[in-house]
C-alpha cells in the first residue's frame, strides 16, 4: 500500500487534531481580526457563530473541515469562544444537528477565504511539478515528501486531501523519477562498458564471490600491501571509463543514494532487475565507488606515512634514551678540564700539563667525539631515523607514482617537478643521483641529502619528498583529480 512509507505518526496526525494547540498556534491560526469577526457575528444565533468560528479556524489550522466540529481540544474551544462572546460552549450541540447549515458554511467560506479543491483547478499539477523536482533533485525520503505536500496545501489553502490519495501520488512521482534517472544512466555506456558492468556480477570458477563483492569493500589497514590494494581496487574501477562519461544532467545526489543502494544490496537482487535498472545501479556504484576507492588509496596513504613518520620519531626518542648515559658521562668530564681551567692560576704554559695529569688527553678527546655524535642539532630531529623507513616507503612507492595523477596549483609546482623526477627514476639503482629538483629541501634534511661531497642520496631524498608530499596533499597544494577528499577545492568554488 503507498502509505506504508509514512510513520505512525502521520497517519494519525493528518487532518486531524493530535493535541492541545500551544499558544503560537492559538495565537496564529485561531485569532480572528475584524473582518472575521464582522462575517462570523453576521450569523443570528450564538451556535451558528461558534459553529462558524470554529469551522474557519480548523480549516487554517488543519487544512481540512472536520466531519465533526465539535472535535476540537477544549482549549481551542475556549480561545475561540473568547473571542466571538460565547459564555456556553454547550451550544455547539445545536450547530452539529443541523448538518445542511454546516455545509452553507463551508461553502461560505470556501469562497470567501479562497479555499480551493485539491482536484479542482491546477492545484494537483501544480504539486505534482513541484514534488517531481524536489525528488529528481533531492531524492527526499517520501515521509519528508508527505509532510512538505501538507505544508505546501495548507500554506496555499488547498483543502487535503485524503492520506491514501497524497501517499499515492508521492509513491506515483519517485517511481517516476526512478525511471528517468534508469533510463538516463543506462543510455550513457556503450556495448563494451554494459559488459564489463555486467561482468561483475559474474562469479568466476573456483570462486565464491563476485567482483561486485569485492570491489564494493574498501581497506581496513593500514600498511604497504594494503595501499597497493586499494590502488589497485581504484585501477580496477578506472578501467572501466565511466567518469569519462557526461552525468552533468543527472543530480549527484541521486547517483551517490542509487550507488549507496548497490553497496548494501544483494549481488542476486541487483541481477533480477530489468536491464536498464541494473546498468544504472551498476554505473551508479561504478562511478561515485571509483572516487570513493581513489579517496581511500590517499587517506591510507596518508595514514600509512603518518604511522612511518610515528615509528621514526619513536625510535629517535629510544636512540636518545639510550645515549643519554654516554652523553652525560662524556660532558662530566669535559667538565672537569673546564673546571681546573677556570681554578688555575699557573701560567699558560703549563695549563695543558695541569689539565692532562687530572684527565687524559685520549679520555678529553673521546669525549669530544661522544658528544659530537649524540647531540642533535636544533632544525635535525628524527629525519635520519626516517631514512632507516625506506624500506616500508619501497613496497608502495612504485604504484603510488605509476597510478596516480597527481596535479598542482601554484604553490605545489616544486612538489610536483620533484614527484616527476621520481617517477623517471623509478628503477634505477643508483645510490647517489644528479641534477635533482632541490627547491623543495628543507634545512632539516640537508645535512642527509647530501653526503660530503655534496651528492644526493636516493634514499634520503626520496623520504624527503614523501614527506613533504603528505604536507603539501593535506594543504591541497598537490591534488588528485576526480578525488572528493583530496581534490582540487577550487573547483567547488563559486565564480
Amino acid at each position: 500500500m503507498p502509505i506504508e512509507f509514512l510513520t505512525q505518526e502521520q497517519p494519525s496526525q493528518y487532518r486531524q487534531f493530535s493535541g492541545e494547540p500551544n499558544e503560537n498556534q492559538l495565537a496564529r491560526y485561531f485569532h480572528f481580526d475584524d473582518t472575521d469577526l464582522f462575517i462570523i457575528n453576521s450569523r443570528r444565533r450564538d451556535h451558528n457563530r461558534f459553529g462558524f468560528a470554529l469551522q474557519l479556524a480548523t480549516v487554517r489550522f488543519l487544512g481540512t473541515f472536520l466531519a465533526d466540529p465539535s472535535n476540537v481540544p477544549e482549549s481551542a474551544l475556549t480561545f475561540i469562544a473568547n473571542q466571538i462572546g460565547i459564555e456556553d460552549i454547550s451550544c455547539l450541540k445545536k450547530y452539529i444537528k443541523r448538518k445542511s447549515v454546516r455545509y452553507e458554511h463551508t461553502a461560505e467560506i470556501q469562497h470567501k477565504y479562497g479555499y480551493h479543491e485539491f482536484n479542482a483547478g491546477l492545484w494537483r499539477f501544480k504539486l505534482s511539478r513541484l514534488l517531481y523536482t524536489r525528488s529528481w533533485v533531492s531524492n527526499e525520503r517520501p515521509s519528508v515528501m508527505f509532510d512538505f505536500s501538507t505544508a505546501w496545501l495548507i500554506q496555499h489553502k488547498v483543502l487535503l486531501p485524503g492520506v491514501t490519495t497524497l501517499s499515492r501520488l508521492i509513491s506515483e512521482i519517485r517511481e517516476r523519477t526512478n525511471n528517468r534517472l534508469s533510463l538516463r544512466l543506462s543510455s550513457l555506456p556503450d556495448m563494451d562498458q554494459k559488459e564489463k558492468l555486467n561482468a561483475l556480477l559474474r562469479v568466476p570458477e573456483g570462486s565464491n564471490y563476485s567482483p561486485f563483492d569485492t570491489l564494493r569493500h574498501g581497506p581496513t589497514t593500514i600498511s604497504g600491501p594494503s595501499f597497493n590494494a586499494a590502488i589497485d581496487r581504484y585501477v580496477e574501477f578506472k578501467s572501466m571509463g565511466i567518469q569519462s562519461l557526461n552525468f552533468k544532467h543527472i543530480p549527484l545526489i541521486r547517483l551517490k543514494s542509487l550507488a549507496r543502494y548497490a553497496g548494501i544490496t544483494s549481488m542476486h537482487k541487483i541481477l533480477r532487475m530489468q536491464e536498464d535498472r541494473r546498468i544504472a545501479t551498476l554505473m551508479a556504484f561504478v562511478y561515485v565507488f571509483e572516487r570513493t576507492a581513489l579517496d581511500d588509496a590517499l587517506d591510507v596513504f596518508d595514514l600509512l606515512f603518518t604511522q612511518i613518520i610515528m615509528e621514526a620519531k619513536k625510535i629517535h626518542r629510544q636512540k636518545r634514551l639510550r645515549s643519554l648515559k654516554d652523553l652525560d658521562k662524556s660532558a662530566l668530564l669535559l667538565a672537569d678540564a673546564c673546571a681546573i681551567i677556570l681554578k688555575e692560576t699557573s701560567h699558560d704554559d703549563d695549563l695543558r700539563e695541569t689539565i692532562f695529569a687530572a684527565v687524559s688527553q685520549e679520555n678529553i678527546a673521546q669525549s669530544i667525539t661522544t658528544i659530537n655524535e649524540l647531540s642533535c642539532l636544533s632544525n635535525h630531529k628524527f629525519q635520519d631515523e626516517m631514512v632507516e623507513q625506506y624500506g616500508r616507503v619501497r613496497r608502495f612507492l612504485p604504484r603510488l607514482l605509476d597510478k596516480l595523477d597527481f596535479k598542482a596549483a601554484s604553490a605545489g609546482e616544486e612538489m610536483l617537478e620533484a614527484l616527476n623526477y621520481l617517477r623517471k627514476l623509478e628503477g634505477s639503482r643508483k645510490k647517489n643521483i644528479e641534477n635533482v629538483p632541490l627547491d623543495i629541501i628543507p634545512k632539516s634534511w640537508e645535512i642527509l641529502v647530501f653526503d660530503q661531497d655534496k651528492q644526493v642520496n636516493k634514499r634520503a631524498y626520496t623520504l624527503c619528498v614523501m614527506d613533504k608530499l603528505q604536507d603539501t596533499l593535506r594543504r591541497r597544494d598537490i591534488y588528485v583529480e576526480s578525488s572528493d577528499r583530496w581534490g582540487d577545492p577550487r573547483e567547488k568554488l563559486l565564480y
